[in-house]
């Protein structure tokens, strides 16, 4: 990433901050075990659109997300861009987004993914490949994250967003590594290592639940 890009990035991380906590209450619960430096790969749950933003905002580093490419759209395209976000085309493999992936984990940053691939129940029940393969040929590890109570409740003037200054909960998991330390990437070993991720993520997931009692 150029120098300028990521000044962007880390402005762009500065103003997520103060928008969210001014916005809604997140609670932040084990964003010390995010790794100081190095590569990390967040893998998200996704019940709603804010949970990008809310965990831009809350996250320690600057988190670079694959973003599907109907989000670049009027203003918000160009801010996407400066800020170094990653546009990926959802409807096939896409080479370019999966090169830009890499180099944000090969430059020592921190890769943002919804390994579910677009919104759900949020329960991590059907991870894509992706994810998997992102870690096992960089390496980096996952650090399972939980973000809770941003789909309970729809705000009385914006339908579509929670209620202003409403709680929600952001939970970090400890980071692991993916695969059987080979650095396979074979169907087989792709597969064999998404079913171990998804294990990892849901028993975060029951565990954050648990702890923030959602």
């Amino acid at each position: 990433m150029t120098p300028s890009r990521a000044l962007a990035t880390r402005a762009g991380h500065r103003l997520a901050t103060g928008v969210i906590h001014t916005v809604w209450r997140p609670r932040v619960l084990g964003a010390w075990r995010v790794p100081g430096t190095g590569p990390a790969i967040l893998a998200v749950n996704h019940t709603h659109n804010v949970d990008g933003p809310v965990l831009f905002g809350t996250a320690p580093r600057p988190v670079r997300f694959l973003v599907k490419r109907e989000a670049f759209v009027g203003p918000l395209g160009p801010f996407l861009n400066v800020i170094g976000q990653l546009r990926v085309d959802r409807s096939g493999p896409d080479r370019a987004a999966i090169t830009s992936a890499l180099a944000v984990l090969e430059g020592g940053g921190v890769l943002g993914i919804f390994p579910e691939g677009t919104r759900t129940v949020g329960d991590f029940a059907a991870l894509r490949a992706g994810l998997a393969y992102f870690a096992v040929r960089s390496g980096a590890p996952i650090v399972p994250v939980a973000v809770l109570g941003s789909a309970e409740r729809r705000g009385p003037v914006v339908r579509a967003l929670p209620p202003v200054r409403a709680r929600i909960d952001v939970v970090f998991g400890a980071p692991f590594h993916a695969g059987d330390g080979s650095g396979r990437r074979t169907r087989a070993a792709l597969d064999a290592a998404t079913r171990g991720i998804q294990e990892r993520l849901t028993d975060h997931l029951k565990d954050a639940r648990r702890r923030t009692g959602r």
